[in-house]
Formats: C-alpha cells, sequence, structure tokens
C-alpha cells in the first residue's frame, strides 16, 4: 500500500456559484427597454455566444457560424447614418476585459457602416441607446 492511500480523508471546500452579473444586469437592461421603448425592444436582440458549454454543443454552435467576438446586443435599426447598432456590454461589477476578438470584431463592424461600442452597465448602455436612437433615422437612397 502506498504513502497517499494513508492519507486522511480531507473534504473540498464547496465551490461557490458563479454569479453571471453581466447576465443579470443585461436583463435589466432589457426589460427596461421593454417598458420603455417598445420598438426599440422589439429590434433588440442578443446572441448568446458567451457561457460554458460542453464540447458537443460548442461544436454544433461553431458549424452553425457562432464566431468569437461578436457583440452581446445588436439594434438593427438604422440611424445616423450608421446600419445598425452594437454593443459589447460589460458588468458594471467586476467588469471582464475586453477580448482581442472583441476588438477585432467591433473595429469590423465600425469598418462595415456599423456604430459598435462597448457599454459598461445597465445605465451606460441606456444612455447609449437613447443617443442613439436621437440621431435621424438613415435615409435609404433608391
Amino acid at each position: 500500500m502506498s504513502a497517499s492511500a494513508l492519507r486522511p480523508y480531507k473534504p473540498r471546500k464547496p465551490r461557490a456559484k458563479r454569479v453571471d452579473r453581466e447576465g443579470q444586469e443585461q436583463a435589466a437592461l432589457m426589460a427596461e427597454i421593454k417598458l420603455r421603448c417598445p420598438e426599440v425592444f422589439a429590434n433588440l436582440h442578443h446572441t448568446p455566444n458567451g457561457g460554458y458549454r460542453g464540447k458537443a454543443e460548442a461544436g454544433r454552435l461553431k458549424a452553425q457560424g457562432t464566431k468569437a467576438g461578436i457583440p452581446d446586443l445588436q439594434l438593427t435599426m438604422a440611424r445616423g447614418g450608421y446600419f445598425g447598432l452594437f454593443i459589447e456590454f460589460k458588468a458594471t461589477v467586476k467588469p471582464a476585459e475586453i477580448s482581442l476578438e472583441q476588438q477585432a470584431c467591433i473595429g469590423r463592424l465600425n469598418d462595415q457602416g456599423y456604430l459598435a461600442v462597448v457599454c459598461r452597465g445597465h445605465f451606460d448602455a441606456m444612455e447609449c441607446l437613447r443617443a442613439y436612437m436621437a440621431l435621424p433615422k438613415t435615409e435609404v437612397a433608391a
């Protein structure tokens, strides 16, 4: 019998459950938009690229076109000469860093005529949406 087999049992410390602060703040933002700006709510959607998934599910989503770096929220309303608004949403409490993939994607979107920004928290994102919606509608020339 080895010496390691004779060690006394030590219970593991339970891990604290991960708190998705970003998801909670983003859900609060969506609830406010639904109440205050129904037209914006109807045209604003979230792309669930993040989160924890098993390898099989991650592989299926990647095959279907999921790409790293895509901003969290997309508003499909053209304003101020832009084709739409993309928001990379970060929590106000313990915000995650902006990844290189996110920075690159934001740059590509801006180069293509979209407004792509990083918002830190519910209130920052709400102000960004208000400012964007105050811009004149982008007119499509026929």
